[in-house]
């Protein structure tokens, strides 16, 4: 170490281990891309806090973007896209389509399907809002995406981020992480899109309709109601089978009344832990590098762009089935936007914009009719497009 010190050699070794050091800090690799990506995870964090805009999507997702977007040194397999890092494993049911599932069983577990059984024409409002879907698939294909990656993008309109993941794991996996985070941050945003929608197409005389009560639903037909819809909707559509088997087993295990136990685990531990895995490793798919691209950009604008369109539909098909229904059986309008499946925030919307025109009109109770239809429309159509698309 004297030697060292007296020819100058420690001194040198110590301004090689500084320069290294610095190469491998954030700084040193920093690029605007990094601070663009950083800004907008603070951003999905400011509203899932401020706002309470969906904060069990947009917390793990903004932190999670602030995670993927840490500059690093390459090769020290830190980064979700290394090979055997901590976070590429978790990333795994994402890519690989494991979490959605297990999701889907959750959403099971907490679904009451009952308003939805007491007026089954309810069904038809959340096939019209997957309109949406087929809007996007074909603006995608007119803007030069492959077939299979338009049909990745059109799955956004559904208002469904477990089914958006899951399909562009299958049919588009290079997309996955724009396609998510713009299902996740349409999902968080129904209160503020929804409502100009809606008031635009409905006239006063429409917002102010009332609605029947909805009839006493038996526990014999919420028993049969997941098993008989199961059965109907996996023979159409086998390619939905992981995520339709999974939301009416959850739904089974809490309507039957004797497996408590196991509806409770997957109506919270199970949906908590893969929402908080989804939410942070999806987040942390962005990394600048890969993620800021004009197809990005594209994909966000459709995914507004089917958004839009599937509120119309869903608005637009109660204004038309109106027509053929007696006074006193008609439907209010403003509760055609819940036919998106974001759950049950878009129900909460027709019920709040109702609240605007007639204080003593609550649409909750029959919004959630179509909303929990618009779960079961867009795990069908994903399945209609990966069994065309794979």
């Amino acid at each position: 170490m004297f030697s060292l010190l007296a020819t100058g050699g420690f001194m040198d070794f110590m301004s090689t281990q500084l320069v290294q050091f610095l190469q491998y800090t954030g700084f040193a690799n920093v690029t605007i891309g990094h601070i663009i990506m950083i800004l907008i995870g603070l951003v999905f964090i400011f509203l899932g806090i401020k706002f309470e805009f969906e904060p069990l999507l947009l917390v793990p997702i903004g932190f999670g973007i602030l995670v993927g977007n840490i500059p690093f040194y390459p090769g020290l397999k830190i980064g979700i896209y290394e090979q055997n890092s901590v976070l590429n494993i978790l990333y795994h049911g994402v890519q690989n389509g494991w979490y959605p599932p297990l999701i889907f069983l959750g959403i099971g577990a907490m679904t009451d399907f009952s308003a939805l059984l007491s007026n089954p024409k309810l069904f038809l409002i959340g096939a019209s809002a997957q309109c949406g879907i087929f809007a996007a698939y074909m603006g995608a294909m007119a803007l030069g995406f492959a077939p299979n990656e338009a049909g990745a993008i059109g799955i956004i309109g559904g208002a469904d981020g477990p089914t958006a993941i899951f399909l562009s794991s299958q049919l588009a996996p290079e997309l996955m992480g724009a396609i998510a985070v713009s299902a996740y941050s349409y999902m968080a945003l129904v209160p503020v899109i929804q409502p100009p929608i809606m008031r635009l197409m409905t006239t006063p005389k429409e917002r102010v309709i009332r609605m029947k009560p909805p009839r006493q639903v038996s526990k014999l037909e919420k028993i049969c109601f997941p098993i008989v819809c199961f059965l109907f909707c996996a023979f159409i559509v086998p390619s939905g089978l992981p995520l339709l088997g999974m939301l009416f087993f959850g739904n089974l295990l809490k309507e039957c009344g004797v497996t408590k136990r196991l509806s409770e685990v997957a109506s919270n531990a199970i949906v908590n832990i893969c929402t908080l895995l989804i939410g942070l490793t999806v987040g942390a798919s962005t990394q600048a590098t890969s993620f800021l691209t004009g197809r990005s950009v594209l994909i966000f604008a459709l995914g507004a762009f089917s958004f839009v369109i599937a509120t119309f539909c869903g608005v637009g098909f109660v204004k038309l089935f109106n027509l053929f229904l007696k006074d006193g059986n008609k439907i209010n309008p403003l509760i055609g936007n819940s036919g998106v499946s974001a759950v049950p925030d878009a129900a909460r919307v027709s019920n709040n914009v109702g609240l605007e025109y007639d204080k003593t009109n609550y649409l909750l109770q029959h919004a959630m009719g179509p909303n929990v239809a618009g779960v079961v429309g867009s795990a069908v159509a994903a399945g209609i497009l990966l069994a065309f698309l794979h």
